[in-house]
């Protein structure tokens, strides 16, 4: 970097002994510096998700997940988890949020059987938005009858609004696997949007209104069965003529991937 105006060499540069906050290697060393610190208490990350960490006991498992410096932890040795706080708290000034109520975007709270995350609120907000509780509800995220072409109908006046909608179904769509193949179908239309492309992502909207609270329900069951299901459907889109596929994965009956893909 520069060094201040003022000082008596002006050609000369400042070496940094440290990383600033925004420069393109500062999310990086700041998650070696985590790393390193995890993996001196016997941490280890996961091989298909580096931001996923564990350590394991005889008859004991801490999990931590880290999103930038959002941490969350989750285990059955209470002694650790605390003990891993302290230490996290002495390494870096940590902030304690307690139990988990809200993490990235979805909301966590107990259940009889398990843990429910969902995204209420998101999806309040997202129908206040869009001004829906005058709609009546639907029972499917899609009107089967409606088949919607690149050019069928009327333009609509701004192409902002479908796009901030798909984007944020897009996003809505981690915690409802539900409206997954819906919003892929509707983003194929982004470019040039029309009137019954619109209507099509508001009857998403009125899908929703039907129960904004739904979401995965995280049972506390022991069962870990794995489970897959899959389609596919060769050359059925009707605009491209590309195969349609998804699939939907669960653990023990909880919902741990989906997908759909054209």
């Amino acid at each position: 970097m520069d060094v201040f105006s003022n000082f008596e060499s002006p050609h000369l540069v400042c070496k940094l002994k440290k990383f600033l906050y925004g420069l393109k290697q500062a999310s990086r060393q700041w998650f070696s510096k985590l790393s390193e610190a995890l993996h001196s208490r016997g941490y280890i990350f996961s091989l298909n998700d580096c931001s996923l960490f564990t350590k394991s006991y005889s008859h004991s498992l801490v999990i931590l997940t880290v999103y930038v410096d959002d941490i969350l932890l989750v285990g059955d040795n209470i002694s650790e988890l605390n003990s891993l706080k302290m230490f996290l708290d002495s390494q870096f000034k940590i902030k304690d949020l307690g139990l988990v109520h809200y993490f990235l975007g979805l909301e966590i709270s107990q259940h009889p059987h398990g843990y429910l995350m969902n995204q209420q609120k998101y999806t309040t907000d997202l129908l206040q938005e869009f001004n829906c509780h005058h709609f009546s509800p639907v029972s499917t995220p899609l009107d089967p009858s409606v088949k919607l072409t690149l050019d069928m109908g009327a333009p609509i006046s701004d192409l902002s609004v479908y796009r901030r909608l798909i984007g944020k179904l897009n996003f809505l769509q981690y915690a409802r696997p539900d409206i997954s193949f819906s919003v892929q179908y509707l983003s194929q239309f982004l470019q040039k949007p029309l009137v019954p492309h619109m209507m099509a992502a508001l009857h998403i909207l009125r899908y929703l209104l039907h129960n904004p609270a739904q979401g995965i329900l995280l049972s506390s069951s022991a069962d870990l069965s794995l489970v897959g299901f899959s389609y596919s459907d060769w050359g059925s889109c009707a605009i491209s003529h590309k195969s349609v596929s998804g699939f939907y994965i669960t653990l023990g009956g909880r919902s741990v991937y989906w997908k759909s893909k054209k």
